[in-house]
């Protein structure tokens, strides 16, 4: 399996840019990545103030590499970025050696309070 991290900064992003991002997430963008070819799970992680974050595995090398190079391009004109006012500052492609399923089971959906 084969991983990439996107990460924004928010340092300089609206007040109100976190709660947009949620809000995108769990209304929209969940529903995009949900059942999408080559890829396992997207996890959307955010330290509000400092950071957000998408998070991808995929099956393949290569479809981590077709996806990055199609974001790439659009990059300042993703919803996160205009919703942040600014292009992504990280790509990291990583390697995911495994993956476990915890005693609690894997949910997907909407975090706390966002449901």
């Amino acid at each position: 399996m084969f991983g990439l991290s996107v990460r924004w900064s928010l340092k300089d992003a609206p007040q109100d840019g976190a709660q947009k991002l949620r809000d995108y997430v769990v209304q929209t963008s969940l529903t995009r990545f949900s059942g999408m070819d080559g890829l396992h799970m997207k996890t959307w992680r955010m330290m509000e103030g400092d950071w957000f974050e998408g998070t991808y595995v995929f099956a393949t090398r290569e479809d981590r590499d077709h996806f990055l190079a199609g974001f790439m391009p659009g990059e300042a004109t993703a919803p996160g970025s205009l919703m942040i006012g600014s292009a992504p500052i990280a790509y990291e492609p990583f390697e995911v050696v495994a993956i476990a399923e915890g005693g609690s089971g894997f949910v997907s959906g909407a975090g706390p309070g966002l449901a």
